[in-house]
Formats: C-alpha cells, sequence, structure tokens
C-alpha cells in the first residue's frame, strides 16, 4: 500500500470539498481549485472532515496514481489557505527587476531591452528589493512554473554565477581561464 496515499487528507475550517463523481472541487478563503481524478481511483469524502483517497486493485497504474492523486488534494487544500510562494533573486550588475503592477514585472536583465513578464491568472508577484521577487499564487504547479519561465529568462551562469536563481539555489561554479 502506497504509504503518502494512504494517509488521510485533514480539511480546516472554512474549506469546502466537493467530490463529484471523478472531479474534486475545493473551495477556502483564498480561491478555488478543481482536479479531475484519474479512472481507477475513489476519491471519498469523510463523516469527521477529513477526505480518503482509496484504490480498487494492486495494479501497476492503480499505485502510482494513488499517492499522486493524494499529494494534488492536499496541495489545494493546503493552496486555498494558505497558498504558495517562490522567491527568486537576480545576481549581476545592472541586473534588476520593477514591478508595473500585482501581475506584471520589467526585467533588466544585460539584453539590449527590456523584458516585461505578464502574470498568467491567478499568480501575482511581489517584489521586496529590485533584486529580489515572490511568485504568490494558491496553484502550486503554475506558480512553479511562472517562477521557472522567470528563471528561464537569464539562467544563471557557470563562470560568475549572473542571472535569475531560486532563492537559497546554489550554483556549481567553474574555474575561468588560468592565468600565465
Amino acid at each position: 500500500m502506497s504509504r503518502i496515499g494512504r494517509l488521510p487528507i485533514p480539511v480546516p475550517s472554512g474549506v469546502d470539498v466537493a467530490i463529484d463523481e471523478s472531479t474534486v472541487t475545493v473551495k477556502g478563503p483564498k480561491g478555488t481549485l478543481s482536479h479531475t481524478v484519474a479512472s481507477p481511483i475513489i476519491v471519498e469524502k469523510g463523516e469527521d472532515g477529513v477526505v480518503s483517497v482509496n484504490r480498487p486493485d494492486d495494479e501497476r497504474n492503480s499505485r502510482s496514481l494513488h499517492g499522486l492523486t493524494r499529494t494534488l488534494i492536499n496541495n489545494m487544500v493546503v493552496g486555498v489557505t494558505e497558498g504558495y510562494e517562490k522567491k527568486l533573486e537576480i545576481v549581476g550588475v545592472g541586473y534588476r527587476v520593477l514591478p508595473k503592477g500585482p501581475t506584471q514585472l520589467e526585467f533588466q536583465l544585460g539584453y539590449s531591452h527590456p523584458i516585461v513578464f505578464d502574470a498568467p491568472e491567478g499568480i501575482t508577484f511581489t517584489t521586496e528589493s529590485p533584486t529580489k521577487l515572490g511568485v504568490v499564487g494558491i496553484d502550486k504547479q503554475l506558480v512553479g512554473e511562472v517562477a521557472a519561465k522567470i528563471r528561464k529568462l537569464r539562467k544563471p551562469e557557470p563562470y560568475k554565477g549572473k542571472g535569475v536563481r531560486y532563492s537559497g539555489e546554489h550554483i556549481r561554479r567553474k574555474v575561468g581561464k588560468a592565468g600565465k
């Protein structure tokens, strides 16, 4: 049995979980998320406010989807109560970010032109300083995807470490040319 899949999902007060055949909808103080559950997996809501994820058999496909489905539903519950945030840092001389509103950023990343980045629906940006920013939202997958797209604008290079990196990310450095 899956160790993650068999754990019950606690539903805090203020969160409403609706299960309609294969669709699970979670409503909370920060918003609403829904997920379509793959066919063999069964999601049930208990009377004591917990959601359980079960599988009908021990086939390979059922086992692989069991823990995944439980984690995705738990991430939705956490997202509508607390939300998710990914922090990014910009390293480099002249590299900076300017907020153009809660859903738009303008980057100066050493190119000949500034890069304007628009947030998809459900994502907002926070800027602590010209070199530190955060991606905030209720959907964990979308927050990670937007943060990865921002990092992709100028990946950290291995010689000087210049570029956009996740907060706390370690960049493996290379030794440059040897002098005479």
